[in-house]
């Protein structure tokens, strides 16, 4: 099969950008706390690595991993979630760090997950948003860009593990 071009949706200047104003609304709205950014991997890593260079506060780091796309580009019905926290997230300030929130399935997972475990707080942070995918109560207080129903690549998403090291935001191209 041969590679198919990526059609850029979202190039790296403009990510920069909304990145930088994303850690300066979350330093601002979170000064004098020291909050947890608890990034969902894989598809965080690239997006949360570049935000908290840009929060001025201090902070802790945790993660944990989920998939919903194992196969390719359509959802699968069960969702995998792993999580091997240490850090105390009872009474803390917890930012959820996704790169892309669709459904919304996977993160009210997660959120709720952290929940149960009595946060201070709990607020989800995005750099890609569908809203017309999403399920009712999906809250999401920092949103980098929405986006419509297309499936995107680049900047830590991946179709099938690749794509993810592209430093701008993309879909595959149907014409070759």
């Amino acid at each position: 099969m041969p590679f198919k071009p990526i059609e850029r949706l979202i190039d790296e200047e403009k990510i920069q950008k909304r990145v930088a104003e994303l850690g300066q609304v979350i330093s601002r709205d979170y000064a004098g706390k020291e909050p947890v950014m608890v990034g969902v991997l894989k598809g965080c890593l690239v997006f949360m690595s570049d935000l908290i260079r840009h929060i001025n506060l201090p902070l802790e780091v945790e993660f944990i991993s989920a998939a919903s796309y194992r196969k390719g580009v359509h959802p699968d019905k069960n969702i995998e979630i792993a999580d091997a926290m240490t850090i105390e997230l009872s009474g803390r300030d917890i930012l959820v760090v996704e790169g892309i929130v669709e459904t919304g399935r996977t993160v009210s997972r997660i959120v709720q997950r952290i929940r149960d475990l009595e946060p201070a707080s709990v607020e989800i942070v995005t750099l890609l948003d569908k809203p017309s995918a999403h399920r009712p109560g999906i809250e999401l207080k920092y949103k980098g860009f929405k986006l419509g129903n297309e499936f995107v690549v680049g900047y830590g998403l991946d179709n099938t593990q690749k794509f993810r090291n592209l430093p701008y935001i993309g879909r595959v191209s149907e014409n070759p």
